[in-house]
């Protein structure tokens, strides 16, 4: 349910003035801008600036309003160069780029968005646009909202995370207020193939049930970016041009991540990875929750010395003879009294206001260069890997989630909090990426945080879903959040495995064969996530909690976990995509198959990178039912190409729907025809073996391409052009695997290696296992042809 809007914000949408009035009229002549064009109206300034070919941003200000200050999110070099004309008639004015069109009726000022043969994409609604004068927080502002129109069929996707369960948009309204497990990105994009970024950080209301509209609480006026693909994947690519792009994490980050709430000694941890090493189960990455500080000093960046007496021994242990990683859990919350407390008090307004913890002001440059030296000389100095980014709605106070309290607590330096409500995490990790690049270059930034506004890609963060309880119901509903949350520009999400709470539903924990099933399904779906990470309380969450080897519920969790491994090589290549071309790792089918309708409202499914599509499993077949069902679950193969299934290589036709075969120790998961699988070997860790020799699955039926990229797994030297891609391209009618030249080179490449390659069909090149009938292909980085033919 969305919470209704204070009184204070019922302006927004119920007493904002016309900006073009009865009889609107222009009060001066069109000005050409360096990059657009300005057009004076009765009641404010409209001007239209072009930020790229698919790009272009709509700005109004008010008469009496000045222009927006500068945005948090919008990068200053965000603009690209590129050719553009305008071309003025009696009626109207149109500004165009090679892609697309904007047209602007005069007098009025209403623009249509359209392609570049005059089809219309999108446009905004007679007397749409709207400001209101208004006082928030002691400010003068605006209330300012902009209404569309829709052309056409079209699902909308995006807004940020919600657990309405909603997967298409179309016909909900959604606020945008940051709290835990709702996170706020005011991005929109449809399968018509465009898309708006609403520039504004206030309270916001976003109305998709006729037509679309934004509604904002505080405004300078009406600002607004529009993007044209025309797909909707360059859509997303081209958010991220101007906002920045994603960084690459490092290589162990896309492993398996275990976590709980919490490990309480130095002990403790370490115990757990030699565990996972002892059973030979795959892990990357162990993370220490809260309460590792000294007993009542909340939030201080030191560690209690009874329990943990040598955090840098820890690290040191957990990386050389574990080969492990740790992750630790920071908050931008500090009790009254610590030793980091009193370094922030000394400084006035770097604390928002609070009785017992109080928030440091993220939006303060000397306040966050603060946090970040109190961060490295208590942590990152001692060796720890990565930062748990925790409450960073900000929670002001405790789970008490009332957007005019925040606004009234936020005291940020910047301005109101009124004004940024929405934007506290992205300067949060701003400041954590922005310190820990200032002192290293030889450990990537990896930020895991429970809230995001738009741009925060670029800082290297991904976010996890919050504190959701156990159940198949909210399960259900973690999948359509993860999808709208990256359709909506950030590439990186994940969920609590198993949900953070549990006792409400299965006070037996991973005793209990229910949760284990629940759990089990979760975890399957996990390990398909951008970050593929356990996580919660009540109950412990390692592997072996869940039963021993011989187990139903153990051994499917080690053959979900091994899986992944497998498959880095694919998920790796991916995640350079995403850093190089603005692409999403995670993506709703109907973002790839538009034009498919059955694509629209899927909750259920979800693309993984360009290959494959995977179909959790959010019932239960074997506990908790009342009838043993059937282990098959529903799954539609978008139409526009053939699909095989991934566990018996059979083929099948798109646009069918199948019942797939879903037993306890696997989810159907299908690959698109002309897809290109590298594999790797079994690993304990990421980099304990050089990936040598590969398994490259081919899966013919059409023309395909795939680049395996490879770098040295860590630090910034690929941002130098220490890295290596080499291009693989199958050509259908030739029934040919072209191996393409090496492009680049780092420090600790294989010169030379094997390729083990196979065509798949029914019965080959199916499953987790390798493929005895690969065929071997030596590569020293020169070209190769590789003819498959079926035996």
């Amino acid at each position: 349910m969305i919470p209704r809007f204070p009184r204070s914000l019922s302006l927004v949408s119920a007493a904002l003035v016309l900006v073009s009035g009865a009889s609107p009229g222009r009060t001066g002549e069109v000005k050409r801008l360096a990059q657009g064009v300005e057009i004076p109206l009765e009641e404010g300034t409209l001007r239209l600036q072009v930020w790229g070919e698919r790009t272009l941003r709509v700005l109004f200000t008010p008469r009496g309003g000045a222009f927006p200050r500068p945005s948090l999110v919008v990068l200053p070099g965000g603009r690209e160069k590129t050719a553009w004309s305008v071309k003025e008639g009696k009626d109207a004015l149109e500004v165009s780029t090679r892609l697309f069109r904007a047209r602007v009726d005069l007098p009025g000022g209403r623009v249509t968005f359209m392609d570049g043969a005059g089809g219309v994409l999108l446009r905004e609604a007679p007397g749409g646009r709207k400001t209101a004068r208004s006082e928030v927080c002691g400010e003068s502002v605006f209330h300012a909202a902009q209404a569309f129109s829709l052309s056409g069929p079209q699902a909308l996707f995006g807004l940020g995370q919600h657990q309405q369960g909603w997967a298409n948009l179309r016909g909900r309204k959604i606020l945008l207020f940051q709290r835990n497990m709702e996170v706020a990105l005011p991005v929109l994009i449809s399968t018509r193939g465009w898309g708006i970024l609403w520039d504004n950080a206030s309270l916001t209301e976003v109305d998709c049930r006729e037509g679309v509209s934004f509604h904002s609480r505080v405004a300078d006026g009406v600002d607004y970016y529009f993007f044209y693909g025309p797909g909707p994947g360059r859509v997303v690519a081209a958010y991220r041009k101007l906002t920045g792009r994603a960084p690459l994490f490092p290589r162990w980050a896309y492993g398996y991540v275990q976590c709980k709430e919490r490990y309480k000694t130095q002990a403790e941890l370490i115990s757990v990875v030699a565990e996972y090493r002892k059973r030979r189960i795959p892990l990357d990455l162990i993370v220490q929750d809260w309460h590792y500080w000294p007993r009542g000093m909340w939030g201080q960046k030191s560690f209690d010395a009874s329990r943990y007496p040598d955090p840098a021994g820890l690290c040191r242990i957990l990386h050389e003879k574990y080969h492990a990683r740790v992750m630790i859990s920071i908050w931008p919350r500090l009790a009254r009294n610590c030793p980091d407390w009193k370094e922030m008090d000394a400084h006035p307004g770097f604390l928002y206001p609070g009785k017992k913890v109080q928030n440091y002001d993220a939006f303060n440059p000397a306040a966050r260069r603060l946090f970040w030296r109190q961060a490295f000389r208590g942590i990152f100095s001692k060796g720890f890997d990565a930062w748990w980014a925790d409450a960073t709605e900000p929670e002001l106070a405790g789970w008490r989630w009332e957007p005019a309290f925040s606004e009234r607590t936020m005291k940020p330096w910047i301005g109101t909090g009124a004004r940024y409500l929405n934007a506290y995490p992205l300067e949060h990790c701003r400041g954590l990426y922005e310190g820990q690049r200032s002192v290293t270059s030889k450990k990537r930034v990896l930020i895991l945080t429970r809230s995001a506004f738009p741009g925060q890609q670029r800082y290297a963060a991904a976010t996890w879903s919050g504190d959701v309880t156990a159940g198949w119901d909210v399960f259900r509903r973690q999948i359509p959040a993860g999808l709208n949350f990256c359709a909506a520009g950030i590439p990186y999400w994940t969920t609590d495995i198993g949900g953070f709470f549990t006792r409400k539903n299965y006070p037996k924990g991973c005793g209990d064969d229910a949760y284990r099933e629940l759990y089990l399904r979760w975890f399957q779906f996990g390990a398909f996530c951008p970050m593929f990470r356990s996580h919660g309380t009540n109950t412990p969450r390692e592997v072996w909690r869940f039963g021993e080897p011989g187990g139903w519920c153990y051994d499917a969790l080690v053959e979900a976990d091994k899986l992944r491994y497998r498959l880095l090589p694919y998920i790796y290549s991916t995640a350079w995509m995403v850093t190089s071309k603005g692409y999403t790792m995670m993506r709703h089918p109907a973002l790839d198959f538009p034009e498919d309708e059955k694509t629209w409202d899927l909750g259920d499914q979800f693309m993984f990178g360009p290959a494959l599509l995977v179909c959790p499993v959010t019932e239960p077949f074997r506990f908790g039912v009342k009838e043993r069902k059937k282990e098959t679950r529903r799954v539609h193969l978008p139409c526009g190409t053939a699909w095989f299934d991934f566990w018996t290589g059979r083929e099948y036709e798109g646009g069918v729907e199948v019942d797939a075969a879903a037993p306890l120790d696997r989810i159907p998961l299908f690959v698109r025809a002309g897809s290109i699988v590298p594999m790797g070997p079994f690993l304990q860790y990421t980099d304990e073996k050089k990936p040598d020799p590969l398994e490259i699955r081919v899966y013919p039926g059409a023309d395909g391409d795939f680049t395996l990229y490879e770098d040295e797994g860590d630090g910034y030297g690929y941002e130098k052009g220490e890295r290596a891609e080499i291009p693989f391209r199958w050509d259908e009618g030739r029934r040919t695997l072209l191996i393409g030249a090496r492009k680049g080179r780092f420090p600790g490449m294989l010169e030379s290696r094997v390729f083990r390659v196979i065509l798949v069909a029914p019965g080959r090149g199916f499953g987790a296992a390798p493929s005895e009938e690969a065929l071997e292909v030596p590569y020293g980085g020169k070209r190769v042809e590789v003819p498959l033919n079926p035996r």
